[in-house]
C-alpha cells in the first residue's frame, strides 16, 4: 500500500545521537508507513537513531541527501519530498550505510570500496590502516593481492624471504576482526589473486579449513585465455609479479578443477572474469580494474567507491502488469538520489573522495524479482522468466543512462569523461561513468518486504521463535494465491515446513507448484542464465549465488563455472547446501520417514562442556561431521551418581541424529525434563543451571546449534548468531537470516 503524505506540517529540530548532531525534519503524515513487524524490528536494532521513528529516519536521509540540490540551483525541499516519497512507498531504498549514516556526524554513505595493495611493507600496512578506517565507517573493502611477491621470493632490503600474499591477508583479516563497522556492521573484505600468480594454489586452498580468513571472500581472477587452455587441457605460465619472469607452469584444467573442488566443498573461491570486467571498464584510460567489493557486484579502480540503491520491483506492478511509467519515474529519481549522495558523502580518505568524484560511479539495482515473478505467474526457471528479466534490465539501464545524460546537461559530465568509452565509443555526455549494479539486498529487502535482489526465494514459509512463542511467516504472494484458489487449508504451512517445498504436497494445482519454486529446486543452469540476463544490461556486475542442493556433484559446479564464462558473466559464486563442515541445521525436508542410521563417521570434530547436575559434574561432548551434528557422549565425574541415564540418552540421541532426525527436534524433547536429585541440589548450592542430565544434554546441543559451540562465543557461519535459525547464502556469499533479520556483507 502506498503512503499518502500531508506535506503541510514540517518542523525542524536538532537531536543528539551518541555525540553526533543529527538534523531532521519531523513531520505529520496522514497515513502511517506500512512495514512488517520484522522490518520494524530490523530498523530499531540497526538503523534508527535514539528514539527515531522509521518515518523520521527516511526524512533524515531524504533531507540530508537533497541538500546537494542547492548547489545546483534547485529547490532542496522539493527534492527531499520526492526522495522521501519513493523511500516511504518502498519503491526504492539506498544501501544500509546511507540509511544509517545520512544526517549524522559520521556521514559515510557508500557501501563499496577498493584499495590498492603495494608490494612493500610500508604500502601494505598503510592499506591495512586505510581499510580499518573504511570498515569503521560502514564500508566493505576489496583488494587485489596480485602484485605481492610470492612465498619464498627474496626481499632485497633485508636479504630475507617473502611470506606471500596469503600470509598478509591474515593481517588484513585480523584488523577487520577488531573493527566493527560504524558500531553496527561487521567488516567484510574481498581478496582477489590472479591465476598466474605463483601462490595461486595456496590461495585457492586458503579457506579449506574452518576459521581461516573468516572476514574475507575469495575470488580467483581468470581470463578467457586461461579458460580456453583449461578446456584444451593445456599448461599455462606462472609469473612472478615482482620481476615479470616466468617461474613455472601448471595445467590449466588441473587448477580449474582445484577451484571447482574447493567451491563444492566450502563455497570458496569464486571466479572473477577479469578480462570481461575490463572490456566493460568505462574509464580504462585512467586504469585497469583488478578487484571488486566484498560481494563481487562492484568492480572498482583503486581508491574508487560506489554507493548503491535498489528498486523494489514488487511496487512496479499494477493489475498483473508492469507499470512501465512508474518504473521509469522511479529509475530516474533513484539515479538523481544516488548522484547527490556522491556530493554529500563524507569520505574517510582524500584519495577516495578524489577518485569517486572523478568518475562518479553509482550502482542502481533491483530487489523483489522472485516475488514479482510469483505475482506475474512466471516460473523463475523458465525461458519466459529469462526473457522477461532481460527486457526489464534493458529498460532500467536505458532509463538510468538517460537520467545520467540529463544530469550531465544540468551539472556537467564526470571529470574523467573525456577519453572514456562514453566519449570515444558512445559519444554521449554522461554524469556517471557507470549507473547499474545488481547488488545483494539482504537487510533492505527485509525492510521493503520483498525477496532479495534477483535471487529466488529460499523458502515459502519460515518458522520464527521469539522466547517461547512460535510464529509462522508465509510468503504473502503465495498466501494470497492459496486463499484465492481455495487450497489454503489448516496444516498447509506445516506441510511446507516439513517438505521444504510444494513439490510433494497434495491438493496444490500443478501450475502453482511450477510458479512457486524455491532456490534449491531450481536447476543450476537457470540460476546462471538469470544472472547472465541481468549482466547483459548491467554497467558494473551482478551479485548472485548459485544455490545448489546438498546432493549436487562436483560436475554440477564445473558446469556452472563454464556456463557463467560462456554467457558473459563477470563473476560467479556457488554455495552447496550443507557444504561447510560446521553447518549443523537441516531443513525438516531432509528428515527421512524411517530407516537405519548412517554409518559412524571415521573422523569428527566437536567440543566438550562441563555441566553441574545433581550427581556431580556431567561432561557432555557434541561432535559433528560433514553432514552436521552426529553424536553425543556423556561422562559423569568423580562425584558418582547414575551414569546410565545420561549414557542411554546420549546413545539414543546419536542414533537419531545419524538417522536424519533434526537436532532441533531432539533438543525440544530433552529440554525441560526434570530430575529430583538435580532440583534438590539446585536449591542447596549455586552453579547448577539445568533441571536434569537430559535437560543438560538438550541445552548443550542447542548451544552448539546456535553457534556458541558449547561455551565458545564464535558463531557458526551457517547459523544465525542472533536467533540460531538457518542463514541463507545469496548475492555473492552474503548471508542473511530471514527470521530475525541478521545479515553479513551487506
Amino acid at each position: 500500500m502506498e503512503t499518502k503524505q500531508d506535506t503541510t506540517s514540517l518542523e525542524r529540530e536538532i537531536t543528539q545521537n551518541k555525540g553526533s548532531t543529527i538534523v531532521t525534519q519531523r513531520r505529520e503524515i496522514g497515513q502511517k508507513l506500512t512495514l512488517s513487524p520484522l522490518a520494524r524490528s530490523i530498523l530499531k536494532k540497526r538503523y534508527l537513531n535514539n528514539n527515531e521513528k522509521p518515518e523520521e529516519m527516511f526524512w533524515r536521509v531524504a533531507e540530508h541527501v537533497a541538500q546537494v540540490e542547492k548547489q545546483y540551483g534547485c529547490d532542496a525541499n522539493e527534492w527531499a519530498e520526492k526522495f522521501y516519497q519513493i523511500m516511504t512507498e518502498l519503491k526504492f531504498l539506498p544501501n544500509s550505510p546511507c540509511l544509517m549514516n545520512a544526517g549524522t556526524q559520521l556521514g559515510q554513505l557508500a557501501a563499496c570500496f577498493v584499495l590498492p595493495v603495494e608490494d612493500n611493507l610500508e604500502g601494505i600496512f598503510n592499506t591495512v590502516k586505510e581499510a580499518a578506517l573504511v570498515n569503521k565507517s560502514g564500508g566493505g573493502t576489496g583488494f587485489s593481492f596480485s602484485q605481492l611477491r610470492p612465498d619464498g621470493d627474496i626481499v632485497g632490503s633485508t636479504s630475507g624471504v617473502a611470506s606471500g600474499p596469503v600470509s598478509f591477508m591474515q593481517v588484513f583479516n585480523a584488523a577487520t576482526e577488531q573493527v566493527k563497522q560504524g558500531g553496527r556492521r561487521r567488516g567484510a573484505n574481498m581478496g582477489v589473486l590472479e591465476v598466474t600468480h605463483p601462490d595461486i594454489l595456496t590461495f585457492i586452498r586458503a579457506k579449506s579449513k574452518a576459521g581461516i580468513l573468516e572476514n574475507f571472500n575469495l575470488s580467483v581472477a581468470v581470463d578467457s585465455k586461461f579458460m580456453q587452455k583449461a578446456l584444451a587441457g593445456e599448461d599455462y605460465e606462472l609469473v612472478n609479479p615482482r620481476t615479470g619472469r616466468i617461474t613455472g607452469r601448471l595445467n590449466a584444467q588441473d587448477v580449474l578443477d582445484e577451484m571447482i573442488r574447493e567451491a563444492w566443498r566450502t563455497g570458496e573461491p569464486g571466479l572473477l572474469f577479469l578480462d570481461k570486467v575490463n572490456d566493460a571498464n568505462p574509464t580504462s584510460h585512467i586504469g585497469q580494474i583488478e578487484a571488486t567489493n566484498p560481494c563481487g557486484e562492484q568492480p572498482l579502480l583503486p581508491y574508487e567507491s560506489c554507493n548503491l540503491g535498489s528498486i523494489n520491483l514488487t511496487r512496479m506492478i499494477r493489475d498483473k502488469r508492469i507499470d512501465w511509467d512508474k518504473l521509469r519515474e522511479t529509475t530516474r529519481l533513484a539515479v538523481r538520489f544516488l548522484d547527490d549522495v556522491i556530493d554529500v558523502n563524507r569520505y574517510r580518505l582524500p584519495q577516495i573522495e578524489y577518485m569517486t568524484a572523478s568518475n562518479r560511479k553509482i550502482g542502481l539495482g533491483v530487489m523483489g524479482l522472485a516475488d514479482l515473478l510469483y505475482e506475474l505467474g512466471i516460473p523463475y526457471d523458465s525461458e519466459e522468466a529469462v526473457q522477461f528479466a532481460g527486457k526489464m534490465a534493458s529498460f532500467i539501464q536505458q532509463e538510468a543512462h538517460r537520467a545520467s545524460e540529463e544530469l550531465a546537461g544540468e551539472r556537467g559530465c564526470f571529470p574523467n569523461w573525456e577519453g572514456s568509452t562514453w566519449d570515444t565509443k558512445h559519444h554521449r555526455r554522461m554524469r556517471n561513468a557507470a549507473s547499474i549494479t545488481i547488488a545483494p539486498t539482504g537487510s533492505i529487502s527485509l525492510i521493503a518486504g520483498c525477496s532479495s535482489g534477483i535471487e529466488p526465494n529460499f523458502s515459502l514459509v519460515y518458522e520464527r521463535k521469539v522466547e517461547d512463542e512460535k510464529s509462522v511467516i508465509v510468503n504473502p504472494v503465495f498466501e494470497r494465491v492459496a486463499r484465492e484458489q481455495g487450497f489454503y487449508q489448516p496444516g498447509l504451512t506445516e506441510d511446507i515446513l516439513n517438505c521444504g517445498s510444494l513439490k510433494n504436497i497434495d491438493g496444490i494445482p500443478e501450475q502453482v507448484k511450477l510458479v512457486f519454486v524455491t532456490a534449491l529446486e531450481i536447476q543450476p543452469e537457470w540460476h546462471v542464465r538469470m544472472q547472465a540476463a541481468f549482466q547483459q544490461f548491467t554497467d558494473n556486475a551482478v551479485s548472485k549465488t548459485v544455490n545448489l542442493p546438498k546432493h549436487a556433484s562436483i560436475a554440477d559446479v564445473d558446469r556452472v563455472f563454464r556456463l557463467a564464462w560462456e554467457l558473459g558473466c563477470k563473476g560467479i559464486t556457488v554455495y552447496r547446501d550443507g557444504s561447510r563442515p560446521d553447518q549443523t541445521l537441516r531443513t525438516r525436508a531432509e528428515v527421512p520417514a524411517g530407516g537405519l542410521p548412517r554409518a559412524h563417521p571415521e573422523a569428527t570434530t566437536g567440543r566438550t562442556k562441563k555441566v553441574k547436575v545433581g550427581c556431580g559434574n556431567l561432561y557432555i561432548t557434541v561432535n559433528r561431521d560433514a553432514d552436521g551434528v552426529c553424536e553425543i557422549f556423556t561422562n559423569v565425574g568423580r562425584g558418582g551418581g547414575c551414569p546410565s541415564q545420561a549414557e542411554a540418552t546420549s546413545r539414543l540421541a546419536s542414533i537419531a541424529l545419524r538417522a536424519g532426525v533434526a537436532p532441533e527436534a531432539i533438543v525440544e524433547q530433552l529440554r525441560g525434563i526434570r530430575c529430583l536429585s538435580t532440583l534438590t541440589a539446585k536449591k542447596k548450592q549455586s552453579g547448577i543451571k539445568v533441571l536434569s542430565c537430559p535437560d543438560a544434554i538438550g541445552r548443550t546441543i542447542e548451544e552448539f546449534l546456535n553457534g556458541r559451540e558449547c561455551g565458545s562465543e564464535t558463531p557458526l557461519p551457517d547459523r544465525c548468531p542472533e536467533c540460531g535459525s538457518r542463514l541463507e547464502h545469496e548475492g555473492g556469499r552474503c548471508m542473511i537470516c530471514r527470521v530475525c533479520g541478521f545479515s553479513k556483507c551487506y
